[in-house]
């Protein structure tokens, strides 16, 4: 199975949209599975549900930062690696769903009660957020 239907098979299993996408990259060398799931756990739903940056983008932007940071990581230049795949990954995905903003890839507002509860009544959680955990980790698997 490689890490596209790792992190689709983990969005099915419950994971939020970071969890899965960070989960299924973070490298072993660098951290447990289980340490990436914890990290990536408050970023789901557009960070902690507020419906901002989408999870699958933050989990993606995870992975990234661990793959490119420049070493040593103490140096407060070295991040600045970092930037240019980002940027690429963030083009990318907004090229193929026209936003990387939760509320505005499915059309409410998981903020709000009422957009938390219409999200649910409309199953976007199963119908529209796989394919956002798989445009990630397509795009991800292709920058690393």
């Amino acid at each position: 199975m490689n890490k596209v239907e790792v992190a689709v098979r983990m969005f099915d299993q419950e994971f939020s949209c970071s969890q899965s996408v960070f989960g299924a990259f973070a490298d072993p060398a660098d951290m447990s599975r289980e340490t990436a799931l914890r990290v990536a756990a408050g970023f789901g739903g557009g960070l902690a549900r507020t419906g901002e940056t989408c999870g699958a983008i933050t989990g993606a932007v995870m992975a990234l930062g661990l793959r490119h940071c420049g070493v040593p990581a103490e140096d407060p230049l070295a991040k600045q690696h970092a930037y240019p795949p980002v940027q690429e990954f963030l083009a990318r995905f907004k090229a193929r769903h026209g936003s990387i903003v939760c509320r505005e890839l499915l059309g409410c507002d998981l903020g709000t009660p009422e957009g938390l509860q219409s999200a649910r009544e409309q199953d976007l959680f199963k119908s529209r957020c796989p394919a956002f955990v798989k445009t990630a980790a397509e795009i991800l698997e292709d920058l690393l």
